[in-house]
């Protein structure tokens, strides 16, 4: 597993990595309440589907410790409103709302205290992603040809997991198979998760990489000729459509036109069978002055407007392969993403 983390619990209470003030400063945030851990997430202190889902399971945990001081056995009832705080930070990763559903499963049968029968269902979570990392990074590294250049685009590695990394992962894993020749990253507009974050951590570990602007993908493939797009996700619906940070579509496009493939890599808590296709995925829209802004200083005119989406969709039709700790799906639609998800029930 890579030495990063992004996220730990001691001394009773969760500690996030302040991933916006990386790469300049290393911050670790401290959070004892359920509040704390929801501005947190809501906030991009911790950010990637997989570890906001880790997160807010933590937070229930708190969330409980703090339903007993102020309701003893009314706990159940008087949790709530911290979980739908949770629920309610970032609305496009499925993940979050997973692991809240999956911790409240527990609760018919908890008696007495909930805090600790709470937090090992979160620390059961947060193990059961970093094994699910390493088993995506082994399925999708199989895939690629020795010798392949890549790009990938935002951040998908330990700092977006519980450890090792989705679409990273499969980089980590890949290289050190000796697969990997060179990463693109894209810079990743407007938060530049790519060149703050994935940038740092493929620097780390000596993974050779160079950065590129989101708006270069398309001369990238026609000169440099990366074989894979590798990306994580944060919501796949049931016919493969595949909700990634924005610019993910437009280097799909970018990846088709010039013959590259384009692999999708997340867990099956990413998977929404309840959300029939890529329309029907909420997609989450930020401040406009996230554009407008950069560190706090201007970079456009006063009062200027903005449309700040932070996701988009991808078409299944774009993608080639989506990984998941249970396997590969090649070429998605309805009909294969019902095949695979029967075969992992069994």
């Amino acid at each position: 597993m890579s030495a990063v983390t992004a996220l730990r619990w001691q001394d009773g209470a969760l500690d996030l990595l302040d991933q916006r003030r990386l790469p300049t400063e290393q911050l670790w945030i401290r959070c004892v309440s359920a509040g704390e851990v929801a501005d947190a997430i809501r906030d991009m202190v911790v950010r990637g589907a997989p570890a906001i889902g880790i997160a807010a399971a933590y937070g229930a945990a708190l969330a409980a410790r703090d339903a007993v001081v102020a309701a003893g056995d009314a706990w159940r009832e008087a949790i709530q409103a911290d979980l739908a705080r949770l629920r309610a930070a970032r609305p496009t990763a499925v993940n979050l709302a997973w692991a809240l559903d999956r911790m409240a499963r527990q609760f018919a049968d908890i008696a007495g205290d909930p805090e600790p029968a709470l937090l090992a269902a979160a620390r059961a979570i947060h193990d059961e992603d970093v094994a699910a990392n390493h088993a995506m990074a082994a399925h999708g590294a199989a895939l690629i040809t020795p010798g392949s250049r890549v790009l990938t685009h935002c951040n998908t590695g330990a700092l977006a997991t519980g450890g090792h990394g989705t679409a990273l992962g499969v980089i980590r894993t890949a290289h050190a198979q000796g697969r990997i020749a060179e990463v693109f990253v894209d810079e990743t507009r407007p938060w530049l998760q790519g060149a703050r974050l994935t940038a740092w951590e493929l620097q780390q570990e000596g993974i050779p990489a160079r950065l590129v602007v989101d708006g270069a993908a398309a001369w990238l493939f026609a000169r440099l000729r990366p074989a894979w797009l590798i990306v994580g996700a944060d919501r796949i619906a049931a016919n493969g459509d595949t909700a990634n940070k924005i610019g993910t579509y437009t280097a799909a496009l970018a990846a088709r036109a010039h013959g590259a493939k384009v692999m999708v890599v997340a867990p099956l808590s990413t998977f929404d069978p309840a959300t029939p296709d890529g329309a029907a995925i909420e997609v989450e829209e930020r401040p406009a002055q996230e554009l407008t802004q950069l560190a706090g200083q201007p970079v456009a005119p006063a009062g200027f407007a903005a449309w700040n989406p932070v996701f988009d969709v991808t078409p299944a039709a774009l993608i080639d392969a989506i990984i998941c700790e249970h396997g590969v799906i090649e070429r998605p639609d309805a009909a294969r993403m019902a095949a695979f998800l029967r075969s992992v029930a069994r």
